[in-house]
């Protein structure tokens, strides 16, 4: 049995663009190690869907990982029972009856008040103007810390990913994250300090209401503010983009002839807003001839995988004729996105066809600059359209 093949990156052109090199590596070897990242990853999408499922060799539980050092022992690194139970508990917040009976009509109200406010001035940055505002105030109501502003929801989220994500260990990226994580838990005993009313849904009530204990309230709620708000505003103004650079597929959605929620999942194949998941391994494991031993840090990449020339048929283009339902976009197993039902509504239903309804003859103004790999998303997208009252 081997270790794997060795695989360097140039981490500042990695973030700017990590797609050529996913690509060169998927062709490498299933799996490969990175020793920028001090990291082997899983490179082709079933490999990636089959082996997450094994937990007792992947698990989720590290507790020298960076996301628990600095975020907490959240649920997404815990397995089994543990793990299930809070799941459990965060239920009743992001279950498909509770979106479309509660969550939808909060979405289309404040979506309404944002759009209200950004037609008269006939152009924007859609992400810093309309997707960021968009996934802060829905996340507000969804995590019950309506004591944040949604430009401070971002700021800490931001903060919080870039933390997680700082396999480099650049010092200043780590007091971001912990400034970040501490505003968090003064909102948290703010709002904790608060009689619990019968009627809300938020996180910070059903995990009260199930008797989890604070150190767990709080380290859930981070998790869902660390991922819950950045792959709504990423998507949503993401997802725009690649409409507007693909009239002709645009055309067929506004006609109906595609629906949003598709042109949603294929942008978040193609370009996955959460690119990869760390996993330990727990017991010595060989896969594709190379020996993982006990302990050594592994990246199932998603951005990887969702572009894996053996599933999709046309992996490095936007296309909405292709079959995505393959895609991991949202993780695979006991992992999968507890927030999935609650971010397709926002986007899919949400957040892309009103911004269509409102703002005609919808247009790029400049080109888009994105970055990330751990988290991918753009950075700015200019936009112009017919001014209005």
């Amino acid at each position: 049995m081997a270790r794997a093949e060795y695989y360097d990156i140039n981490p500042g052109q990695f973030w700017q663009d990590p797609y050529p090199d996913l690509t060169q590596m998927r062709a490498l070897a299933p799996v490969v190690y990175v020793p920028q990242l001090q990291a082997f990853l899983l490179t082709r999408r079933d490999d990636i869907f089959r082996e997450e499922k094994k937990v007792e060799i992947f698990s989720s539980e590290q507790p020298e990982g960076l996301m628990v050092q600095l975020m907490g022992e959240n649920m997404m690194r815990k397995d089994g029972e543990a793990h299930m139970n809070e799941r459990r508990a965060i239920f009743p917040t992001v279950s498909p009856k509770t979106v479309r009976d509660h969550w939808m009509a909060e979405f289309r109200k404040l979506t309404q008040n944002i759009l209200a406010e950004l037609r008269p001035k006939g152009g924007c940055d859609l992400v810093r103007d309309y997707a960021m505002v968009v996934s802060g105030e829905a996340l507000r109501r969804i995590t019950g810390l309506t004591n944040l502003t949604a430009y401070e929801m971002d700021q800490v989220s931001q903060h919080m990913i870039d933390g997680c994500a700082n396999y480099a260990a650049v010092a200043e990226v780590e007091q971001r994250c912990h400034a970040a994580t501490a505003k968090i838990d003064a909102c948290i005993s703010e709002c904790l300090a608060q009689p619990l009313e019968a009627d809300d849904l938020s996180l910070l009530a059903v995990q009260r209401r199930a008797g989890l204990d604070e150190p767990r309230i709080r380290a859930n709620i981070k998790l869902a503010i660390s991922g819950g708000q950045n792959e709504p505003r990423d998507a949503i103004a993401g997802t725009v983009w690649a409409l507007l650079q693909h009239r002709d597929q645009l055309a067929e959605v506004l006609a109906g002839q595609a629906s949003w929620g598709q042109a949603f999942e294929e942008y978040a194949r193609w370009i996955s807003p959460i690119g990869m998941s760390p996993r330990r391994v727990a017991k010595e494991y060989e896969l594709h001839g190379v020996t993982l031993r006990s302990q050594d840090r592994v990246f199932l990449m998603y951005s990887c995988g969702n572009r894996d020339e053996r599933v999709f048929a046309r992996p490095d283009s936007f296309d909405l004729h292709q079959d995505c339902s393959a895609s991991i976009s949202f993780g695979a197993g006991p992992h999968f996105c507890a927030g999935a039902w609650v971010s397709k509504a926002l986007i899919g239903q949400v957040a892309l066809p009103m911004l269509f309804e409102t703002m005609p003859g919808l247009r790029l103004t400049a080109e888009a600059q994105f970055g990330g790999w751990a988290f991918r998303g753009p950075l700015s997208v200019p936009v112009a359209w017919e001014k209005g009252q």
